[in-house]
């Protein structure tokens, strides 16, 4: 699998803490730590019946990353794509409370939260480079 892109479904809730750090983290593997080999997918369109979406989870590699335990990422996945290949839910690194808090935008973020970007992004890249491994 050394030339086979990982795809990151990510949180999209934004009413909450933990959509933001997930989509910044997810960003920050996009942008800077796996530039080559990450795919993010949509999910308001992955739901709404994005096709390409759906078509590259069935075919390719998809690690869910939730903002906390509703796990909408991972729960769409499995509904219309099939099987998830790793997951990540915020609640589970940082707590629940955390996670919920009312900071949904990045203008509102401490370096606290940034350091949470960091340690999810991190997450993110050891599960990357575990499938890319195999």
């Amino acid at each position: 699998m050394a030339d086979t892109q990982v795809g990151v479904l990510s949180c999209s809730g934004e009413e909450f803490l933990g959509g933001t750090i997930v989509r910044l983290a997810t960003r920050k593997v996009m942008e800077e730590l796996r530039t080559d080999k990450v795919v993010t997918l949509c999910l308001p369109l992955y739901i709404a019946g994005g096709d390409e979406e759906r078509e590259f989870a069935k075919t390719y590699p998809v690690i869910a990353v939730d903002g906390c335990s509703k796990s909408c990422a991972r729960i769409a996945t499995l509904k219309y794509s099939g099987e998830v290949r790793d997951t990540i839910v915020l609640s589970d690194l940082f707590g629940e409370d955390v996670v919920l808090s009312n900071i949904v935008s990045a203008r509102d973020l401490k370096p606290e939260h940034y350091e949470m970007v960091d340690k999810v992004a991190v997450e993110i890249c050891k599960k990357m480079d575990a499938i890319l491994a195999e």
